[in-house]
């Protein structure tokens, strides 16, 4: 199992969106605080990153920037240029900026830019963990899937040829894997890695999150999962609850329970189905653990979502 590929799967909703921007200095868009998680690729030129709090970030061609928690920022053609504000709209897209009047020769710059609509109410820790600011610079030979996938996304928004539509939604998921596996990555290689990021390298956690994932439904024990990533049981449950942030069981549970939300929102699975998929007994027995985890009934749930 892909614990990776599960967490985000786990928590996307919606459909991502993206769209290419050119511009003209100076030039500066604020981005007003919203849920969804969003990201910016500077395609040509160069543009700053502004956050809400922290030091502005220069971005090169080729720079990408995630910003995971959805906070304020404002993207801009030097510090200190005026902005005009915009903010995400019900269906994903942002409000338009004023059109700039036509000038000759190309744009100073081209972006890339793009939002994910993330489940808030059952982030996972490897979200939650994740800095304000995302920078992965573009490096001579680094990250070349990532790079290959924002030149095939940019292409396919320039060109809008038959079938954009499906392949830019595949295209922006793909996009978000990349970028969080080039960070996971970045943090290894620079001795940085805490948390979920070491969790996912350390090879008996990672072994018992495959496990975990693979088969939610099973009746785990702490010694099955610390035999699995080779440990005793006492080693392995201290080692867990440090990396992952909980303790082993408490994390199944969690999980068991955003899976069932998961399929509640995108299946037609029977409720008795999703109790078996999630370790439960019983339908009543699954319907008592999700209400407590949720507060409402799956049924409610299902119908709400």
């Amino acid at each position: 199992m892909d614990v990776l590929s599960d967490v985000v799967a786990a928590m996307r909703t919606g459909r991502p969106h993206s769209a290419r921007r050119y511009k003209y200095a100076p030039w500066g868009i604020t981005f007003a605080g919203a849920a969804e998680a969003g990201f910016h690729v500077v395609l040509r030129g160069s543009a700053w990153l502004i956050p809400r709090d922290g030091e502005p970030v220069a971005l090169a061609p080729g720079d990408v920037v995630f910003l995971a928690h959805g906070q304020e920022h404002s993207l801009v053609s030097a510090p200190g240029a005026p902005t005009h504000e915009v903010r995400l709209l019900p269906d994903g897209t942002w409000t338009k900026t004023p059109p700039e009047e036509p000038r000759p020769g190309c744009p100073d710059t081209v972006t890339l830019c793009g939002t994910y609509q993330l489940d808030r109410d059952r982030a996972h820790r490897l979200l939650a963990e994740l800095p304000e600011v995302v920078h992965l610079p573009a490096t001579v030979g680094g990250h070349r899937s990532l790079r290959a996938a924002v030149e095939l996304l940019g292409m396919e928004l320039e060109e809008q040829r038959p079938g954009t539509d499906a392949i830019v939604t595949s295209l922006l998921d793909t996009l978000l894997l990349y970028i969080l596996r080039a960070w996971w990555e970045g943090e290894h290689a620079a001795g940085r890695a805490r948390g979920w990021a070491a969790a996912l390298g350390d090879p008996a956690v990672a072994a018992a999150l495959r496990a975990i994932h693979g088969d939610p439904a099973r009746t785990w024990t702490v010694a099955e999962l610390g035999a699995a990533g080779g440990l005793s049981r006492a080693a392995f449950a201290r080692r867990f609850a440090v990396l992952v942030g909980e303790p082993p069981l408490t994390y199944l549970t969690w999980w068991r329970m955003t899976t069932a939300g998961r399929l509640l929102r995108h299946d037609d699975l029977s409720l008795r189905q999703i109790a078996e998929r999630t370790g439960y007994t019983s339908e009543f027995a699954f319907a008592k653990a999700f209400k407590r985890e949720y507060g409402v009934a799956p049924g409610q749930y299902r119908r709400q979502a």
